[in-house]
């Protein structure tokens, strides 16, 4: 049975946006229009379908806006979110847009689509899976002016007319080793809003923890210690595996993985000694920081952030 949402007019007198989350997840921001929407009130979902030039977001990036001025989520680095709202249209903001008065500061234009939601069924629907950390993803029907469950695949954009936006679990870390580079990491990514599972030994739940949105980080000061969960995260379709220690350690690595039976194309999916700017200094540990951002989580975006964090925070 579909959950519509009965139809209120648009052309009142606006309220005053208020900002009721920072997140910019897509699943977080879709879940705030359909709690929205189950309140009784309107939303309108807006995506980002279109880049011209620079720009803050990329393309799926979404907003949700309710009719009481409440919103969530970016298209923009937030020069254009309080005019992302109203019926059903495609909207140019930036360069080649008819708002001369709405300027992007990085120089590109943006491209955004606006579906006032009518039938919250399909996004109940796609939030549910990445619950079960599987992706999702929905489909909006310009012509149709409505949201269907679509198959996910690839990145977010157009498909066949027709934009889909994918949704996929909270990225999640599982941090190996009692060490306090394994406290610090685990801090900083969850600080930064990641799925944070620390562990120090090789269990079932660490196994069922290993999907392919996980980034496994191995930071034992000690091989032996480090090979049971190694052997879990090999076996794993985990896509980052890193492992920390210098070359000469990483070597023995692999003479041991080589001995137990590891072909070289598992191998080389360990990505060491962590860090992207080679042997460090003594006490120097922003090397695995920025690995954390740059790397473990696939957003670029986050590295700065982290590296603040980090520097902030390591002598606290």
């Amino acid at each position: 049975m579909s959950v519509a949402i009965s139809s209120m007019s648009v052309h009142a007198t606006l309220p005053i946006p208020v900002r009721a989350s920072p997140t910019d997840e897509p699943a977080e921001i879709l879940a705030f229009a359909v709690d929205a929407a189950m309140r009784g009130g309107q939303v309108a979902l807006a995506a980002l379908v279109k880049v011209r030039g620079g720009a803050a977001r990329s393309p799926g990036s979404h907003i949700a806006v309710a009719s009481d001025g409440s919103f969530c989520g970016y298209v923009s680095g937030g020069c254009v979110e309080a005019a992302a709202a109203g019926e059903d249209r495609t909207v140019k903001f930036g360069t080649d847009s008819p708002f001369f008065d709405i300027v992007l500061p990085c120089g590109g234009g943006i491209t955004v689509a606006i579906h006032l939601l009518r039938d919250i069924s399909a996004p109940i629907k796609a939030l549910a899976r990445p619950k079960e950390r599987r992706s999702a993803a929905l489909r909006y029907s310009q012509r149709r002016q409505a949201l269907d469950i679509f198959p996910p695949g690839g990145p977010s954009g157009w498909a066949e007319g027709d934009f889909v936006t994918v949704y996929r679990p909270r990225t999640r870390i599982l941090v190996c080793g009692e060490t306090v580079e394994a406290a610090a990491l685990a801090s900083i990514g969850k600080a930064a809003g990641y799925d944070v599972v620390q562990r120090a030994r090789a269990t079932k739940e660490v196994r069922d923890s290993i999907d392919e949105f996980t980034a496994v980080v191995l930071l034992n000061h000690d091989l032996e210690a480090e090979q049971a969960i190694l052997d879990e995260a090999l076996r794993s379709s985990a896509f980052y595996i890193g492992a920390l220690g210098s070359t000469r350690t990483h070597g023995k690595r692999v003479l041991r993985l080589r001995a137990n039976g590891w072909a070289s194309g598992d191998i080389d999916r360990i990505k060491a000694p962590i860090g992207l700017f080679g042997p460090q200094a003594p006490g120097n540990r922003m090397s695995w920081d920025w690995e954390i951002g740059a790397l473990f989580c696939g957003r670029l975006v986050a590295v700065g952030s982290l590296k603040l964090l980090f520097t902030l925070g390591w002598n606290d």
